[in-house]
């Protein structure tokens, strides 16, 4: 099978599925951009270094732009495969970074990178995205929401396309 152009690799949640109510809307939005979209189902396992080796497995790849986006826990095992894969954008939905046992810091994060947090998220404290932002100088964008962001959907949409834009602009021929 030929390797797409641009793609989009979706990690969901702890909790939720591949086709969880935010994966589904921004994959329309990646659609709409021009790009193939895959979301692995994660669900057998709730431990983050099982889903990051079997996303390195999975080994994606696109001919011009490989876009991680993560939510959650899938946030963390986007962000800690940027060092494998090394995809030209990064989208990070209140991640779950910086805990007891998955603390590292991640590591080959693209300079296109952007972190989207709930200042009422009672899950994944609002400091870790604002850490991880600083520390790679990510775009970070907090919101009045909680942990699932479900109630901004409209707004995680635009950054998505926002970000998915401006990485199909630096696509390598």
């Amino acid at each position: 099978m030929p390797l797409p152009e641009r793609l989009v690799v979706f990690a969901h949640g702890k909790e939720s599925g591949p086709w969880g109510t935010k994966i589904t809307r921004l994959a329309e939005v990646a659609k709409r951009c021009g790009y193939a979209v895959i979301s692995p189902d994660y669900s057998h396992s709730h431990d983050p270094h099982q889903r990051l080796r079997e996303l390195h497995a999975l080994a994606p790849q696109a001919v011009q732009s490989l876009v991680l986006a993560g939510s959650s826990m899938g946030g963390y095992v986007s962000a800690m495969a940027c060092a494998q894969l090394r995809p030209q954008a990064l989208f990070l939905m209140a991640p779950a970074l910086y805990f007891p046992g998955w603390d590292e810091e991640p590591e080959g994060i693209p300079a296109l990178a952007s972190v989207v947090h709930g200042w009422r998220d009672d899950i994944v404290p609002v400091e870790r995205g604002l850490r991880f932002a600083q520390r790679h100088r990510a775009a970070l964008h907090l919101l009045d929401s909680d942990h699932g962001l479900n109630d901004q959907l409209d707004t995680l949409s635009l950054l998505f396309e926002q970000l998915l834009l401006r990485a199909a602009k630096t696509d390598t021929p």
